[in-house]
């Protein structure tokens, strides 16, 4: 394992501006350096200004003095008091060599963190919809970054797996025998539903034989495996489709909770936080007030004693933080879930379970839109499957393929479009900032050109291609630096920097902008400079810079769950 860890320019550049300011005014040693990427120069320091105003400074006589002690870097005061600063080209060689090893350079800040990310939850009996989408793909991505980054990741899918609609699922399948795939499955809830809706004598079977399956009874309770187990086969499918990271392991049901939920509810009662309400027994928020200023209510046991969501996932943070020792609790929602989990959040910290060791956060996101602007359903007005939109996806992709490759092998076809689609999709999720909805659009998705997943393979693909054969791909630190050369060995060094915003924001899109700025980068360095035809050293520097961008982006989309083909 390899944890070599390389400070990036930017850090080493804030700390040489930091010490600077420590030596010329010894009283504001610690003040920030205030340094970040500049089109100026390298990076630039904006430190004086405040600084100048709170010591009544000059803040342009202030910068000078700091640019006058800096070392390392050669610092320029410009306008009032901003230091331009720029590094040797040494420097950036030695960053572009140090960063080739297995991690990138980049350390694992979260070591020793245990976090539980929940995501994908999809219903048991029920397919996979183009809601289930966004939780899947955001969720699997945070996950994958929190992991790289050192936490000991806990990935939960909790699935909808109890509940009174199954005694209506396995009532109606053993009187209307046949048929138990998942897509039959769908169906079959809602004959069962229409047929409980409209036979009483049919309800009344239903009902007792939910009491039969809660009560544990053999022949109902396998029954109800039978379906978990078809559906999970199911979602199964998908995930591999996706690439995500949830595995049967991953998956804990309503059901786990189940038996804990009166205790859950009896230790809350005891702790003087849930009250007898009308029959029920509720959590008034401290926090939250209704239309008329009353408190928010959260159910905790229904009036005729039965347990709702409220109850489950209470349980589940105290079982996450007692049984599974975590330290960071993240669930991947939809957004019309804020004001349920900001209830939840507030009971679970005044039953002590949310403590200051432990956060707790809702990673909340938009909807999917269709073409009209619309929430995304089918012509029929219902959810549209997952299944048939990652169909499209790779249909469109393969043809927008076989355009820019004719002649290509089928076989090779069939896998360059799966992994384009899919990649597409994915790309297109993650890109936008989670709190807002976008339009799902195939044909933007699929192109070659623009902020797009493919537009990202394509680069990568064609990087390996310049390396493929070449040798060489260690940089020689006394080659003078192009421009286009420095732009992209810069734009390398942010990667670490992205990543930890990433872990602290739980904002996917920001690795997607980063990459994208990076493909740019490497686009306008190729336009400028040469790699293959160019004499030694310049080529093997260029083919290091190369090499850097080909891990760094292929890593960069691993991250994001998405493809990195090395040929297009």
């Amino acid at each position: 394992m390899d944890d070599h860890v390389v400070q990036p320019l930017l850090a080493r550049t804030a700390d040489a501006v930091s010490e600077a300011i420590g030596r010329v005014r010894p009283d504001s040693a610690g003040a920030d350096p205030v340094v970040r990427r500049s089109g100026h120069a390298d990076f630039q320091s904006n430190a004086a200004l405040a600084l100048g105003r709170r010591l009544g400074v000059a803040p342009a006589a202030l910068a000078g003095e700091i640019a006058g002690s800096v070392t390392g870097v050669r610092a320029e005061v410009s306008g009032p008091g901003f230091l331009n600063l720029t590094l040797p080209d040494r420097v950036i060689w030695e960053q572009v060599s140090a960063r080739g090893g297995p991690r990138l350079g980049i350390g694992r800040p979260e070591r020793g963190r245990k976090v539980v990310v929940d995501y994908s939850a999809p219903n048991i009996a029920k397919e996979m919809h183009v809601g289930h989408l966004r939780t899947t793909i955001i969720g699997d991505s945070l996950a994958r970054v929190l992991g790289f980054l050192g936490a000991d990741v806990v990935r939960q899918n909790h699935l909808g797996d109890w509940g009174t609609q199954f005694g209506m699922l396995i009532q109606h399948l053993w009187e209307h025998p046949g048929g138990s795939a998942v897509t039959a499955l769908d169906d079959r809830y809602r004959a069962a539903r229409a047929e409980f809706d409209a036979d009483p004598a049919f309800a009344a079977r239903a009902r007792a034989r939910v009491v039969a399956l809660q009560a544990g009874e053999p022949e109902t309770v396998a029954a109800w495996r039978g379906i978990v187990a078809e559906s999970e086969r199911a979602f199964r499918v998908l995930y591999d489709r996706l690439g995500v990271l949830l595995t049967p392991e991953d998956s804990v049901g309503e059901s786990f909770y189940n038996p804990v939920l009166p205790d859950v509810v009896a230790e809350l009662r005891a702790a003087g936080i849930a009250v007898d309400s009308d029959d029920a027994v509720v959590v008034f928020s401290q926090e939250v007030t209704g239309p008329e200023g009353a408190p928010v209510p959260l159910m905790v046991r229904k009036s005729d004693g039965g347990y709702g969501y409220d109850t489950t996932d209470l349980a589940t943070i105290r079982h996450r933080i007692r049984e599974l020792g975590a330290q960071r609790l993240v669930y991947v929602t939809d957004s019309r879930q804020a004001l349920h989990f900001r209830l939840v959040f507030e009971t679970a910290r005044r039953a002590g379970w949310l403590t200051d060791d432990v956060t707790a956060e809702h990673v909340a996101y938009g909807t999917v839109l269709g073409p009209d602007g619309r929430p995304f359903k089918t012509r029929a007005g219902g959810a549209v499957r997952l299944s048939d939109l990652l169909d499209d996806a790779v249909a469109r992709a393969r043809a927008v393929v076989a355009e820019k490759n004719p002649g290509l092998d089928p076989a090779e076809l069939d896998r360059i479009a799966e992994q384009a689609g899919i990649g597409a999709v994915k790309y297109a999720d993650l890109s936008t900032s989670r709190a807002k909805d976008y339009a799902f659009n195939v044909e933007r998705m699929v192109s070659f050109t623009g902020n797009t997943g493919v537009y990202l393979q394509y680069a990568h693909a064609r990087i390996c291609s310049i390396l493929r054969g070449a040798s060489g791909a260690t940089a020689v630190a006394d080659v003078p630096l192009e421009p286009a050369e420095r732009a992209l060995a810069l734009a390398l060094d942010g990667y670490g920097g992205v990543l930890a915003e990433v872990a602290e924001t739980l904002e996917p899109h920001r690795l997607c902008g980063y990459l994208y700025d990076l493909a740019r980068a490497f686009t306008g360095f190729y336009e400028a400079c040469p790699v293959l035809r160019a004499a030694e050293p310049v080529r093997g520097n260029r083919l290091a810079l190369c090499r850097l961008t080909a891990r760094t982006l292929g890593h960069g989309l691993g991250l994001l769950g998405i493809a990195a083909p090395e040929r297009m």
